[in-house]
């Protein structure tokens, strides 16, 4: 069992680390304090391990090892399961990459389990600073992490904003690209709304739980501020699918206009070629009635017609010249010269 952090708190401060789980609870029941457990990516059975020493629910077990859920909060008995999907912005793919921490508070215990690649100790660190905080029991962990989550949204916010103006640029520049890109980040956006959008009705419920259980109004006014948090974050996603949606749309309407305008010079270039090739066919065929002509009249046969004749020469070049200018003039009055 990858155990991050394991102690026993009393009156706000650390009163024993612990390397396993085993008795944990108990010593906390023996202060009057709680137990506080980070695992780092446990698997089946070590839940199952967790659930016997702090006695939760079978129900609530078997929610916590499903993972691939949405951010949410139920109570299974005395014992609360809060799930949420931390995340980070992955600046060389742009892409979001969500993990899952899943805690479970009683009255005198903490349990994260962290379905994630990392496990950050600045929950702990901070906690373990502030005893008169530290003092108020498994919610106010359960809060500084539901805190620590919405705070490492800003960086993704920031990257996925950072993208969005790089996109807008394209469009108007006219990437060849930016189309992919639109869908591809509108993806991202749209799971970082599934993961940021139902932290509203997290927190609402988890507000009003604090107030209906008489906490501390400090607590309580903690509760709340980190809820505006997660408001602004969850406006900034909706936010940016509402952007994409919009370039979306600008980036067809000026795709539409430079199909039309290259549709258009294509079209004068053919009708341009189309000229071309009149003219040339129109002198090629002026050209070809004297060339057939010449070539009757310079047979060599022994009989045949006006072969003696003394105007048989002009006549076959006035014949010449007559049939190349009524082609000119026919070709002239169709437009073709």
């Amino acid at each position: 069992m990858t155990i991050a952090h394991a102690a026993v708190y009393g009156d706000g401060r650390a009163r024993a680390q612990s390397r396993g789980l085993s008795g944990i609870h108990d010593r906390a029941r023996a202060v009057a304090g709680m137990a506080w457990v980070e695992l780092h990516r446990p698997d089946a059975e070590e839940v199952r391990a967790v659930a016997e020493e702090f006695g939760i629910h079978v129900v609530a077990v078997e929610d916590a090892i499903r993972q691939h859920q949405r951010p949410k909060t139920e109570r299974y008995g005395d014992v609360r399961l809060t799930v949420l999907l931390p995340g980070r912005y992955v600046e060389a793919e742009e892409r979001v990459e969500f993990g899952e921490i899943c805690i479970l508070t009683g009255s005198d215990f903490v349990v994260a389990l962290h379905h994630t690649d990392g496990w950050d100790a600045g929950v702990v660190r901070e906690l373990e600073g502030t005893a008169d905080v530290l003092r108020l029991g498994p919610g106010a962990v359960l809060h500084v992490m539901v805190d620590h989550v919405i705070a490492a949204y800003a960086p993704v916010v920031s990257g996925l904003q950072n993208d969005v103006d790089e996109i807008e640029d394209g469009v108007f520049a006219g990437d060849p690209d930016v189309s992919r890109r639109i869908y591809a980040l509108s993806r991202e956006v749209i799971e970082f709304q599934r993961a940021t959008t139902p932290l509203i009705d997290l927190l609402d419920t988890l507000e009003q739980v604090f107030e209906d259980d008489d906490m501390a109004e400090e607590l309580v006014r903690r509760w709340r501020h980190v809820h505006d948090d997660a408001h602004r974050v969850a406006e900034r996603a909706e936010a940016f699918r509402q952007l994409l949606g919009n370039i979306l749309s600008v980036n067809a309407t000026l795709v539409g206009q430079r199909l039309g305008e290259e549709t258009k010079r294509l079209t004068e270039t053919s009708v341009a070629q189309n000229d071309q090739v009149k003219r040339i066919s129109a002198w090629a065929a002026i050209g070809l009635v004297p060339a057939v002509i010449s070539s009757i009249y310079g047979m060599n046969f022994a009989r045949m017609p006006e072969l003696h004749w003394a105007w048989g020469y002009p006549f076959a070049l006035l014949l010449m010249a007559v049939s190349a200018l009524g082609l000119y003039v026919l070709f002239t009055r169709k437009g073709w010269l």
